[in-house]
């Protein structure tokens, strides 16, 4: 069993280097545009050197030898309340990621868990995230199902 740990001030380069990850894992264009500077990773820490005290996101991470061995990020938004959305009080899961050296062990699943504890804590309605192909069946395993609302994008 993974022993996870909300993300302190100390976490913030490894935090930043295992997003770095899941945009390399997750690939493509829209995720990892090959026109991007790399600015986006310093502009990261500083969001996250204030994140890691606010009650509004949770940052959960597994400790490994050296390095941080996984993390996930969560946060809450309101929204409207609605017949949908009885609260309006919207989770989203922003990313989990591993380090390749400690995939296969269970780290995901518990940062899942621990985060749908803390959305289940702060009474969201629903809990929403974006899968790679690779998370999807330990998402649906936990219960995430196809979202009914058509996906649209619009980058200004």
């Amino acid at each position: 069993m993974s022993s996870i740990r909300q993300a302190v001030e100390n976490d913030v380069a490894e935090l930043v280097r295992l997003r770095a990850l899941l945009f390399e894992d997750l690939g493509g264009e829209f995720f990892n545009p090959a026109s991007t500077d790399q600015g986006w990773r310093h502009e990261l820490a500083l969001v996250l050197k204030d994140q890691v005290r606010s009650e509004n996101i949770r940052i959960l991470v597994v400790d490994g030898d050296d390095c941080l061995a996984a993390c996930g990020f969560g946060t809450i938004e309101q929204w409207l309340p609605g017949p949908h959305l009885r609260n309006g009080r919207v989770g989203h899961v922003l990313g989990v990621v591993t380090d390749p050296a400690y995939r296969r062990r269970g780290h995901s699943r518990a940062i899942l868990n621990g985060l749908l504890d803390w959305f289940r804590e702060r009474e969201a309605a629903r809990v929403d995230l974006h899968a790679s192909r690779e998370g999807e069946p330990l998402y649906r395993d936990l219960g995430f199902t196809d979202h009914p609302d058509p996906a649209l994008w619009l980058r200004p």
